[in-house]
């Protein structure tokens, strides 16, 4: 039996593999719960007294063996394959990387602001919580007057003079009390009103809100305010304003672009007129300014309105408002390519 156990020594000392399995298998023939170890000590007792000395020295040595070579070639193996992950082929295509863009109304806002930075506007900005008076008192909206129900307000239900605000109009109010003429000023931002969620509106959504107060504006300098604007932006430069009414403007207007009837969308888009009503403007309201501490007899001043979302629908062909706040991977991956 012993000469059994010297040719089992000589067996795993000669066992060499390059495979990782084999090694397994190799270990678990031996040293496995069913392997030739456990059934060489299952065989102890049947050994005689005087060879049992010699008998498990055998054994001893045939588990050392075993242990050692698996272990030595385990070691090799793992140590081949971490070099041959690490080894990098110079020559070969770099993996891409996954670029992000921008949101379309990140886009959009982004375009109005470089347009009217570039005639003198600055950037101003406000609370999205706002109070009674920035949000409607200051731009001649007192309370209980009617014009305020145009605007389904979210307040807060422990503080009636707390809400969200639902223009940026507000943010102009706080930047005329904290400056003086002259004021050229935009206000981008997102608003909030308690509106029904559908493809063509939401209960918040995104404005960009301009001012312009100095001495002697004119309704003329508000036009071609808005005409280089619409040029620059949509590369159209015909627009029309239609008689409107706004609390803090007087007089007030809506403002269309000529968008043209080339295509079936421009039908669909401008319901067959080839016209698009892009913001509300006019001039403001001398209320407002003395409300603000801005002398109306010497100042006068414009102001204007647009919300972004629907203007990135109007660019980027979008059908849904709803698409702009979803996160939807698949819709905004659409914009990586737009700067």
């Amino acid at each position: 039996m012993i000469d059994h156990i010297n040719s089992l020594i000589k067996e795993a000392q000669s066992f060499t593999t390059t495979s990782l399995s084999e090694v397994e298998d190799f270990r678990v023939k031996f040293l496995g719960k069913k392997g030739i170890l456990n059934k060489l000590f299952a065989d102890f007792k049947t050994v005689t007294n005087t060879e049992k000395k010699a008998y498990g020295q055998a054994i001893n040595e045939l588990k050392s063996t075993i242990q050692d070579k698996v272990n030595t070639l385990n070691s090799s193996l793992n140590e081949g394959q971490k070099i041959r992950r690490e080894f990098i082929d110079f020559s070969r295509p770099g993996d891409p990387f996954t670029v992000g863009g921008r949101h379309p109304i990140s886009l959009v806002k982004n375009q109005i602001i470089d347009i009217f930075s570039r005639i003198g506007f600055n950037i101003s900005e406000g609370p999205e919580i706002e109070d009674d008076w920035h949000n409607f008192t200051a731009l001649n909206l007192p309370e209980h007057h009617p014009a305020r129900d145009m605007q389904d307000t979210f307040f807060i239900q422990t503080d009636p003079d707390i809400l969200l605000r639902t223009h940026t109009s507000s943010v102009q109010v706080r930047y005329m009390e904290n400056n003086s003429p002259p004021i050229r000023t935009i206000s981008p931002g997102r608003v909030y009103r308690n509106e029904a969620i559908s493809a063509r509106s939401h209960c918040f959504f995104h404005q960009v809100e301009g001012l312009y107060i100095d001495k002697n504006v004119s309704f003329a300098d508000l036009k071609q305010t808005l005409q280089f604007f619409t040029k620059e932006l949509f590369g159209k430069s015909k627009i029309r304003l239609r008689p409107s009414y706004f609390p803090f403007t007087e007089p007030s207007a809506e403002v269309d672009v000529y968008w043209g009837l080339e295509t079936e969308t421009d039908y669909k888009m401008t319901k067959g007129t080839g016209w698009l009503e892009i913001m509300g403007c006019g001039m403001v309201d001398p209320n407002v300014l003395t409300n603000c501490g801005i002398d109306a007899k010497t100042y006068s001043g414009f102001a204007f309105g647009m919300g972004v979302d629907r203007i990135a629908l109007l660019l980027h062909q979008i059908n849904d408002i709803r698409l702009l706040s979803e996160n939807n991977l698949r819709f905004l991956e659409q914009f990586k390519s737009v700067l």
